[in-house]
């Protein structure tokens, strides 16, 4: 997939493909709110995918979604994924650790961007991602006020740096008692025991010490791995967080639901 711009990054000196999907014809301009997804360079297309076909059933209410990406894949030299979506080091990445600087790149140079490119719904402002990126993605909820009002966390990866999430969630609940947002927490049920048992725990935390305010959606998809779960934690996640008022329940959306 074509990156349509590229943005330099004062905050990580980095130039990020930004790859931007818009309702397909769509004509009306009116604002609508954007969706950020991360790991753009693999993982765009499938939500792409997921969110027409939602659309196609009127399921969701139109959105813009916004992949962030470096023209690298996963494992190629040039991506940084392992320093960008990272809150604290860990030795097994040198470069890890720089998830404050990234969200600052995403909330302000970014936003910005698409702001003056596109019309957007200040009120509703989402972002997803899976595995690495989805700790990225809940490093973004737990402060003490998220930039984000949305977040889809697939297949988190809760075990980075002796499970660093969990103190920083248990943290923040310590010095305050409201956090106003949706999560959807999800992940594949023949993912590994790490992902799955990690998960558990994270959702036990906040079903033990809940921040008011904050909507836990769960999501189990079965026959799935950590590797073939996008489409269905995609088609799932943005269900829960976006679905269309007087819209039916759709079979996208699966798994227990707490709040």
């Amino acid at each position: 997939m074509r990156a349509d711009f590229i943005l330099s990054s004062p905050e990580t000196a980095t130039d990020y493909r930004i790859f931007v999907h818009d309702d397909p014809g769509r004509e009306v301009r009116a604002p609508r709110p954007a969706v950020l997804f991360m790991d753009g360079d693999d993982q765009f297309a499938p939500a792409v995918v997921a969110y027409d076909q939602l659309r196609a059933a009127q399921v969701i209410e139109p959105l813009l979604l916004v992949g962030v990406g470096y023209g690298a894949s996963y494992t190629q030299r040039g991506n940084r994924r392992g320093r960008d979506y990272t809150p604290v080091p860990h030795g097994d990445e040198p470069t890890s650790g720089g998830a404050d600087a990234f969200l600052r790149f995403l909330t302000h140079t970014l936003w910005t961007e698409l702001g003056r490119r596109h019309a957007l719904d200040a009120r509703l402002r989402g972002i997803a991602g899976h595995s690495l990126g989805s700790l990225l993605v809940l490093h973004a909820l737990f402060q003490p006020r998220p930039f984000f009002t949305h977040h889809l966390a697939s297949a988190p990866s809760v075990w980075w740096a002796d499970r660093a999430i969990l103190e920083q969630a248990a943290q923040l609940r310590s010095r305050q008692s409201t956090l106003p947002g949706r999560v959807v927490l999800s992940v594949g049920e023949e993912d590994t025991e790490s992902m799955t048992g990690d998960l558990r725990l994270l959702e036990q935390q906040l079903a033990d010490q809940p921040f008011t305010e904050l909507e836990v959606i769960s999501q189990r998809f079965a026959a799935r791995n950590h590797y073939n779960v996008l489409p269905d934690a995609f088609a799932a996640g943005l269900t829960a967080l976006f679905r269309a008022q007087a819209s039916p329940p759709s079979s996208a959306a699966s798994g227990p639901r707490s709040s």
